[in-house]
């Protein structure tokens, strides 16, 4: 039995955060079931392409986070684009976001979209939607959901959008008024929490790695898996050891952190969507100036396509394509590679090309069904775990929607909060190139 004062299961970015901030000098050990650090934000090289296990672009709000990890990536080239990001949409790429660029859709199109969103606000406040498509129905008028906004998102979240709540996206989804909708048609400005996104040369991986050297190397124990957890004692089981701790922080998927506690029956209003990635590098160049392009077409496999190469201008197409899933699919790479394939054909992004290399990985879970019923047993749960020393962070602990900056800020706080006396630097700053 080994004792640790702070124990962190989960080697991703909010696990790992916690332990840099708690300092090298603080009692922690980290443990991680994979091979090594990252969780969801690793990155794979094959043939000379750089992909990720999805999309991690980073989009910061808070400078000191940005500077406080770039001043430990000493050498490598970190670039900041400006997104360009479209919709296909009958047989042409409307800019993002679609709900105030509905004046590039086909004429037909655009008229009914403009007078359906016209009636559904002019209605002003009616009945209190019930779940996020009803939502999009009284906001943006039946032509705009069914056109683009419900197709897109049930192909993205795999489930029925009357599943999700009203505020499932937060701030992450795209509201407009009508006046946005008018004035975007002489005066664009498509602006959103991602108009711009960073990008190391090394890949996502390269923040991970900044994150890692602030933690010591023997404090972090790769390829240790929690089999079980006994929260009265404070007790945490795995095939390799049993350790107790005073509080154990956790990043794995909330409904996994309950089966390990003896609590798996509570996880049963918990859903969840599984992605399957697929990155894809060709011997010549696609499209430039794209980043990614989202497709709602239902007999499309996929709902998104990146461009890695067109953000360090690259002279390979190298792209990442996303398909969701339900959780109980099995999806097969090798079946579906080939769908994938001849859906870019359709869509013209693969002409002549030809596949020099391809990479896939399921995350799974990847989307959070956010509703009700899942808010109301997170929060009691939660807080009667906490009270037993075990608390529950990042997108999957807290059962949410959040971007990577967001688990950066939550891992601050929870470190300023609990850290204790021993703890080392509180908070994420930037000078000198060292915390504290």
């Amino acid at each position: 039995m080994q004792d640790v004062e702070t124990l962190i299961v989960g080697g991703g970015v909010t696990g790992l955060a916690v332990a840099a901030l708690l300092g090298k000098s603080a009692d922690v050990l980290l443990l991680e079931r994979e091979a090594e650090l990252g969780g969801y934000c690793r990155t794979v090289r094959r043939e000379g392409f750089t992909w990720d296990y999805s999309g991690h672009f980073f989009h910061f709000r808070h400078r000191r986070l940005e500077e406080w990890l770039r001043a430990r990536m000493p050498g490598e080239e970190v670039r900041t684009v400006t997104r360009r990001s479209f919709i296909h949409f009958a047989d042409r790429w409307v800019d993002f976001p679609f709900q105030k660029n509905i004046h590039q859709l086909p004429q037909q199109d655009f008229i009914e979209c403009l007078h359906d969103l016209y009636f559904a606000q002019q209605a002003g406040e009616g009945e209190t939607p019930r779940h996020f498509e009803e939502m999009l129905f009284a906001r943006y008028g039946r032509a705009m959901a069914e056109k683009f906004l419900i197709p897109y998102n049930e192909k993205l979240y795999a489930t029925p959008l009357s599943r999700l709540d009203v505020h499932a996206m937060g701030r992450f989804f795209p509201h407009v008024s009508l006046e946005d909708v008018v004035r975007n048609m002489r005066t664009p400005d498509n602006a959103s929490y991602n108009a711009t996104f960073t990008y190391p040369r090394s890949g996502a991986s390269a923040y991970v790695q900044a994150l890692a050297s602030e933690v010591r190397p023997e404090a972090v124990r790769l390829g240790e898996a929690v089999t079980r957890l006994d929260v009265e004692a404070r007790i945490a089981e795995t095939e390799q050891g049993r350790y107790r701790y005073r509080r154990l922080v956790s990043s794995m998927p909330f409904p996994h952190l309950l089966r390990l506690c003896g609590r798996g029956d509570e996880a049963a209003p918990l859903s969840w969507n599984q992605v399957l990635v697929f990155n894809l590098g060709f011997d010549s160049k696609g499209p430039r100036d794209v980043h990614w392009v989202y497709y709602p077409q239902r007999e499309l496999p996929f709902y998104r396509v990146g461009f890695y190469d067109n953000i360090f201008d690259a002279d390979r197409m190298s792209l990442y394509v996303e398909l969701g899933f339900d959780r109980e699919a099995r999806p097969d790479p090798e079946v579906h590679l080939p769908r994938v394939l001849d859906g870019l054909r359709q869509v013209g992004l693969v002409r002549e090309h030809r596949l020099v290399a391809w990479h896939s990985v399921l995350m799974n879970p990847a989307y959070v069904h956010i509703n009700a019923a899942s808010t109301a047993l997170h929060e009691r749960s939660s807080a009667e775990l906490e009270a037993l020393g075990v608390f529950s962070l990042g997108r999957y602990g807290r059962w949410t929607y959040c971007s990577i900056e967001d688990n950066l800020l939550e891992a601050e706080a929870w470190v300023r909060s609990h850290g204790g006396a021993r703890a080392g630097p509180s908070g994420f700053h930037p000078e000198s190139g060292k915390t504290g």
